[in-house]
Formats: C-alpha cells, sequence, structure tokens
C-alpha cells in the first residue's frame, strides 16, 4: 500500500482521555491514541474504553487517529482501534505472525462494521523484525515502517554513543533502503526522548529526512512544528522543481539541462516529483 503517510505524529497516552480533543486540535498532521508503552497493565481495560468512547464521539478534523496497539493484546487494542473515526494502526514490536493475525482481526472487523480498510504501520522493534521487512512489506495493508529505536537498541545490545552513531545509522539506512526496495512509502523516523532539547529535535529531524525518512513522531507538541517544517519543502525547492518537469517536458521527456547547465535526465526529474509530491 503505498500510500504518502503524515508528516508528524504526535504520541497521546490512552490513560489521558483529557488531551486526546487538544491533540487531535494541534498543528500534528497525525496523533497516535497509544494503548502499549503508555498504558500500565492494570489500565488496560479502562484506557480501552476511554478510547472507545472518544472515538465513538469526536468530530472529524484534518488530523487524521492512529492507534498504536501491541501484539500480546491485539485482538482487544483493534476492537478499540476498528472505528470509523481511526486512519489506521500501528503495530508495536511488529513481526510476520503480528501482522498476518492483525490483516485477519481487521478483516473480520470491518465486514461486521461496514467500515473501510484501515493502513497499517508496523514498528521495527527487534533484531528479527529488521530481517523480516521484506516479509512484513508484502502484507497487502503495510503503508511503511517506523522504528522504536530505543527498544531495537536494547535488543541489539547496542549502547548509544558517539562512537556507536555511523552504526545506528546503518540500522536506520536498512529500513529506508527495505522500504524504498518494497514499494512501500518512506519510513518513520524514531522520536527523541529528550523533548526539551528542541535545537538538537532539529539537527536530527533534518538529518533524517536527508536519509530519506518522510515522516517522525514526537512525544511533545513543541517537537511537531519542527517535523513539519524540516519535511516541508521550500518555495525555493518546489520552484525548481517546477521548473525541471517544465524542462524535460519540453526536451520531450529526453536529457537536457537546467537554467544553471546542470544535467537532467529521469532520474533527477523523479526527484522534483518527490518533492512536489510532499507539497
Amino acid at each position: 500500500m503505498n500510500k504518502a503517510v503524515p508528516r508528524s505524529f504526535l504520541y497521546v497516552p490512552a490513560v489521558k482521555p483529557e488531551l486526546f480533543d487538544k491533540a487531535a486540535a494541534g498543528d500534528a498532521d497525525a496523533i497516535i491514541v497509544d494503548l502499549e508503552d503508555a498504558v500500565p497493565l492494570g489500565l488496560k481495560d479502562a484506557a480501552r474504553r476511554d478510547v472507545r468512547a472518544w472515538l465513538a464521539g469526536r468530530i472529524a478534523t484534518r488530523t487524521e487517529v492512529w492507534v498504536r496497539v501491541t501484539p500480546e493484546f491485539l485482538h482487544e487494542d483493534l476492537d478499540v482501534a476498528a472505528s470509523a473515526g481511526v486512519d489506521g494502526v500501528m503495530i508495536a514490536k511488529c513481526s510476520v505472525d503480528a501482522l498476518a493475525w492483525a490483516e485477519t482481526l481487521l478483516d473480520d472487523l470491518e465486514t461486521a462494521r461496514g467500515l473501510r480498510p484501515l493502513g497499517l504501520i508496523g514498528l521495527i522493534e527487534t533484531a528479527a523484525s529488521l530481517r523480516s521487512i521484506d516479509g512484513m512489506a508484502k502484507f497487502e495493508r503495510v503503508r511503511t515502517f517506523g522504528i522504536g529505536e530505543v527498544d531495537l537498541l536494547a535488543d541489539l545490545r547496542i549502547t548509544r554513543t558517539a562512537d556507536t552513531t555511523g552504526v545506528i545509522d546503518a540500522l536506520r539506512l536498512q529500513v529506508v533502503i527495505d522500504c524504498a526496495a518494497a514499494g512501500l512509502a518512506a519510513p518513520i523516523a524514531p522520536t527523541s526522548t529528550d523533548f526539551r532539547d528542541l535545537d538538537g529535535f532539529a539537527a536530527t529531524t533534518t538529518r533524517f529526512v536527508e536519509m530519506g525518512f518522510r515522516g517522525r513522531t514526537a512525544l511533545h507538541p513543541k517537537q511537531i512544528p519542527i517535523i513539519n517544517d524540516a519535511l516541508t519543502p521550500s518555495d525555493e525547492d518546489v520552484t525548481r522543481a517546477h521548473r525541471l518537469l517544465e524542462l524535460y517536458r519540453l526536451a520531450d521527456g529526453g536529457p537536457t539541462v537546467d537554467d544553471n547547465g546542470r544535467f537532467v535526465d529521469e532520474a533527477v526529474v523523479r526527484g522534483a516529483r518527490e518533492i512536489l509530491a510532499r507539497v
């Protein structure tokens, strides 16, 4: 399912229903109502009831609503997430088995409730899932993957230091490569737990865009404008992209040169189209 995904996702704990409306009215392209790590085991049932009630009564806004679910409670969580008020489901600790089970459950729930099919985003949080992206990408509902980096590094026994930056970048790039090879939308970059360091967040977001990510998750609303800005092409980039397409059209789809004398072929034009698709 190669459909564009939101630029910015804001996590909202399912145990804090008082934040749902405020988050959905904010600047994020999407909110993620989190039924996984944000909810202690003893509060799962109450959180599901609160989420179900909010979804049933919410007034739709431009902001997409996603629900993060956990494989251990997939049946219970998807029973809540399969709602007309939800745009997609994010599966934590994703695996082939979890996706297969999710597709079966959603098929049944959507048929019974007369709902449109929900898209899925799988979170790469284990060594096994990192090696299984090709197989997981074959499921029809999968739009792309994200990275749960804290869990992934823990599973790989990698410590985040200046010396391991290159190693971690290699893991990130592997997800970018696998998503592109599978024909999926570009992946979602991991969040930063240090939500007070906005300058650092801006710098890493820019790097993620340069690496091929086209979305990022956030833990705090102040991170959202940074993501949106980094993932929105500048007016200059848009103007140049339009000009490249015009020159390519005038050349009847053959190689040409731009206004600065630089070579322009299909590969260059493909990059221009990608920029315009993000406007």
